[in-house]
């Protein structure tokens, strides 16, 4: 399991970051080589090399919720006015191990219990739990600790969701929900995909993705990025 608050999923010890796996992330180690562990994720199976000062210690208990804003922090106390130690992104993992006066006590501190979804209930719309994440910076390959990419969008909302998700834009575009015709009126919730970019559909004539043009995750019109991508969309997806 992944103990640090986040870490880059990288293509060789010390190499470039590919992905990126947030605190309480489910792993299977496979090897030790040069202070890097090759793993393996479970949620996506997405392998690479992240530092094994990440990992979490094999007795650190299961999470029991996740981080349901963008952002928090972790308190020392239960108390808006104590230091705070750590941040957690959305979707990190935490054990709770009780609750009082609005606060959780988790095996790392404390944090506000309304920042966080106790017992990792599904969220029924993808959508919406993407447009949690507007204005966070673009950042290839994360998903969501200091920035995300458009696959990453993806996925952190599938996932949210109870929807399986593999990480990368290629891979989402063959394997999410089915298969739309182009002359099927699109709804919110369908994707849109083009060679390497990938957005949800959020309304009429309106896309919300994490994009190079705008350098955040943004609302953009569907005309208008259509206008201005070199590109044709390759794939149209429902879930």
């Amino acid at each position: 399991m992944l103990g640090a608050e986040a870490a880059d999923l990288l293509d060789a010890p010390g190499g470039a970051r590919d992905r990126q796996l947030l605190r309480g992330a489910a792993l299977r180690v496979y090897e030790f080589h040069q202070g890097f562990a090759f793993v393996e994720a479970e949620a996506d199976g997405y392998t690479g090399y992240l530092d094994t000062a990440a990992l979490a210690p094999a007795v650190q208990p299961a999470p029991n919720a996740s981080v349901a804003c963008r952002e928090t922090l972790v308190w020392e106390a239960p108390n808006a006015r104590s230091m705070a130690r750590s941040r957690l992104s959305f979707g990190a993992g935490v054990h709770v191990l009780e609750e009082a006066k609005g606060w959780a006590r988790c095996d790392i501190g404390h944090i506000p219990a309304n920042h966080l979804n106790i017992g990792r209930r599904p969220q029924t719309d993808p959508v919406e739990v993407a447009e949690r994440l507007l204005g966070m910076p673009y950042l290839w390959g994360a998903n969501g600790a200091g920035g995300i990419d458009c696959s990453g969008l993806v996925q952190l909302a599938c996932h949210a969701c109870g929807i399986a998700c593999p990480g990368d834009s290629d891979m989402q575009a063959a394997e999410l929900g089915q298969a739309l015709p182009e002359s099927a009126r699109l709804q919110r919730g369908d994707l849109l995909f083009w060679k390497g970019h990938v957005a949800w559909v959020s309304g009429p004539d309106q896309i919300l993705h994490a994009n190079g043009y705008s350098m955040n995750v943004a609302y953009e019109g569907l005309s208008a990025a259509m206008a201005r991508m070199d590109d044709a969309v390759i794939a149209r997806r429902r879930l």
